[in-house]
């Protein structure tokens, strides 16, 4: 079987959880890229070079790219990650304007991927962007920098800033290269990283609910109302509102939320919780045309 860096990229897509496909897919298309160039080695004497730790920087030892290259082929196949970056970084390195160095580079960033290491591989990756920007494989680099941020992103109580950088990578790839494979994985992605955002909203606003501050619990719930309006947070951030008005005594806001809540989510608890808070004040939902809940609501719907 014949592999192409095309095939690679479309093997990635089959499995971009575990990457599994991708890896074996790689291994595949290197071995016979190997046959292809193999005949045309010069064969050097490698040193002290296998024994290098992948924490080292390799001695510097000039050798032909085919020779370097197919090392690192040997690495990768052999799954020893690490080893292979720095293989292809050592192409970069000594034959910087050589064919092998563009494609050397992608793979050293998706080496690195491999093995957790994403600040090296983000950074490889956006010099590749930086040196290739009209490559045809510039939007798997883009794609590659989605994927170490996404990875990274922490559960709602901790800092959301790697969440915050997937959202706008993701969202970069769906902009500029909207019919690719990598645009439709990234869409997936971007409505799990909204959702993320918004649970992190909704945790601090519940917080500050809880500690009866309502006016800065409000805040936080109109973020999900309108940022987040597709995420699976919105029917409590509604309810919330509900409670935080009422207990302000602002019932025309808490009508308008019960309202909205009511007639989208009508079968939810968070719909019956807030009708049986109206009720206990005599009031029922009602929609006011001129609360910020029903224009932001309707804005996006």
């Amino acid at each position: 079987m014949k592999w192409t860096w095309t095939g690679m990229r479309e093997a990635l897509l089959t499995n971009p959880i575990s990457r599994t496909n991708y890896a074996d897919a790689a291994g595949a298309w290197l071995g016979g890229l190997r046959l292809a160039v193999v005949g045309a080695l010069v064969v050097f004497s490698l040193g002290l070079l296998g024994g290098c730790s992948s924490d080292e920087e390799l001695p510097y030892e000039e050798r032909p790219v085919e020779q370097i290259y197919n090392k690192a082929m040997d690495y990768m196949a052999d799954g020893d990650y690490q080893k292979a970056a720095k293989e292809f970084e050592e192409v970069e390195r000594q034959h910087p304007y050589s064919i092998w160095a563009r494609r050397a580079t992608l793979m050293a960033a998706y080496s690195d991927y491999k093995v957790n290491n994403y600040d090296d591989a983000v950074l490889t990756a956006q010099r590749y962007i930086s040196l290739h920007p009209g490559s045809k494989d510039v939007a798997y680099a883009y794609y590659l920098v989605a994927l170490c941020y996404y990875e990274q992103i922490s559960d709602v109580g901790r800092d959301q800033k790697m969440t915050q950088d997937a959202l706008a990578a993701l969202t970069v790839i769906v902009q500029r290269f909207p019919q690719t494979e990598y645009a439709r994985d990234a869409r997936l992605k971007l409505d799990l990283t909204r959702d993320h955002l918004a649970g992190k909203e909704m945790e601090i606003g519940r917080y500050y609910l809880n500690k009866r501050d309502y006016i800065a619990a409000i805040n936080r719930f109109r973020v999900v109302i309108e940022k987040y309006q597709t995420t699976t947070h919105v029917p409590e951030a509604l309810h919330r509102l509900v409670e935080a008005y009422l207990s302000l005594g602002i019932k025309p806001e808490a009508q308008t939320a019960a309202a909205i809540l009511g007639y989208n989510y009508p079968g939810s608890d968070w719909y019956q919780d807030s009708y049986n808070l109206l009720a206990g004040q005599g009031l029922k939902p009602v929609e006011d045309k001129d609360s910020w809940i029903s224009k932001a609501w309707h804005t996006v719907f």
